[in-house]
């Protein structure tokens, strides 16, 4: 197997062999005939153990075998305990995700902090047909019928080819020892139940069903490369724009499409949606519709489908409401931080900056966001006019306009933010002193 190992990381892994590596060990057969492995062809590795205190003495058993073993191979070995069951009660997840959380936070911290270049983990063969296994029974897309990917970010698998039988016929034959992990024979797990009962029916039923399951993925994954390139063309065709966190779609070539339901999943499934009936309601909904995930929200706004991250807000009494003070010189809003400067005279024309009367102004000034209802006077128009009607004729899309405030003086509209200042507060012939405002 050391041949066959070395051939795949030459044709396949070579930049690992000019990196610094961290293996994620844990005892077991695989993490340790990986090590064993890597220690032959004299990678740059250094092992990471997570003693996650469900196991009891065993837990610590694994812990001293790692260290053992690094002291064997003369390997750097890091180590770290963690109260997986305080952290699984205290997030409401379960041990088994608390486990994952904690283990990959730690190695991603451990590598940034220390340089290493990527994070090695022991997933095999058999791991790979568990992981497709599953996201069957739990309904997936192809995303999920792909398997494992051998390096995502950081992360690489050199095992992913290989058989667990390979591995332990590897490590008896060179008399490598493991811990085994008691929990590995409950079938309390998914896993468990489809490695223990599942997967040796299936190779009973056919010897060669590991190598089939490769080429299988090999096909799917061609697959999923021509969805990707579909879903690239149709969003340069069916984005009209996208800036500062906002995604605008054109639903009239989302409704050219055949199966436009399997297009928007295509589109969206990155973004957490899951009622997808409501999400392809949307392309014949009134404005306004909404359909929210627990990150992302899809707006119907008349011809377009508008995506917007939901960004939460710490103290929203204070975020809707920000007072400012004649002594300001400055004040950080969510729209930008507003600059109040005195002038000697008006220059330049830009939408981020007004020149008011400070005459005129009666403090504190007060920013909020606007509300229906709200009226003020355009300046250089004769009139007053309802910000609704103001935005309607601006063409401003749902989006826009829930992210518009007003800075006022009492109850009347200084400026409409980074848009239109009001004529009541405009410098004139009389003005004795100007406030120049700017947004930046």
């Amino acid at each position: 197997m050391l041949k066959t190992f070395d051939s795949h990381i030459s044709q396949n892994l070579d930049f690992l062999k000019k990196s610094k590596l961290l293996l994620a060990i844990s005892g077991g057969l695989d993490s340790v005939v990986l090590t064993h492995l890597c220690q032959k062809l004299k990678l740059n590795v250094s092992l990471a153990h997570c003693n996650f205190k469900l196991r009891g003495s065993e837990s610590d058993s694994d812990e001293a075998f790692v260290l053992d073993l690094a002291e064997d191979l003369d390997l750097e070995v890091f180590i770290e305990t963690f109260d997986t069951e305080a952290y699984a009660l205290h997030n409401k997840i379960s041990i088994q995700i608390a486990a994952r959380t904690l283990r990959y936070e730690w190695f991603y911290d451990l590598a940034n902090q220390l340089g290493f270049d990527y994070i090695l983990t022991a997933h095999h063969a058999d791991d790979n047909l568990e992981t497709l296994l599953i996201n069957l029974t739990r309904g997936t897309g192809l995303k999920g019928l792909t398997g494992i990917p051998e390096i995502n970010d950081k992360l690489v698998r050199p095992l992913l080819p290989f058989a667990r039988e390979a591995l332990e016929a590897f490590a008896l034959k060179n008399a490598i020892h493991w811990q085994e992990d008691s929990s590995n024979a409950s079938k309390k797990y998914l896993r468990n139940k489809l490695r223990h009962d599942v997967i040796p029916t299936l190779k009973a039923i056919n010897p060669h069903v590991l190598e089939n399951f490769k080429t299988t993925i090999a096909h799917l994954k061609e697959s999923a490369d021509i969805i990707d390139d579909t879903i690239r063309d149709l969003s340069a065709r069916s984005i009209a724009s996208s800036e500062k966190g906002v995604t605008t779609y054109r639903i009239s070539e989302l409704k050219k499409l055949k199966q436009p339901k399997t297009y928007l999943y295509q589109l969206f499934k990155d973004y957490g949606f899951s009622e997808w009936n409501d999400v392809h309601d949307l392309l014949e909904a009134q404005s306004g519709k909404q359909v929210f995930s627990k990150t992302h929200r899809l707006l119907k706004d008349r011809e377009h489908l508008i995506l917007t991250k939901i960004e939460p807000s710490a103290n929203q009494a204070i975020d809707d409401f920000l007072e400012v003070k004649a002594t300001d010189a400055k004040l950080k809003t969510p729209m930008g931080t507003l600059f109040f400067d005195e002038a000697d005279a008006i220059f330049g024309k830009r939408t981020n900056v007004v020149f008011v009367d400070r005459d005129a102004l009666k403090f504190p000034l007060t920013l909020r966001k606007w509300q229906e209802g709200d009226v003020f006077y355009p300046l250089g128009m004769k009139g007053k006019k309802k910000l609704s009607k103001y935005f309607k004729d601006e063409k401003l899309s749902l989006i826009e306009k829930e992210r518009v405030w007003v800075l006022c003086s009492e109850n009347q509209i200084v400026w409409v933010l980074g848009r239109r200042a009001d004529d009541r507060f405009k410098v004139s012939s009389t003005t004795r002193s100007i406030l120049k405002i700017t947004l930046l």
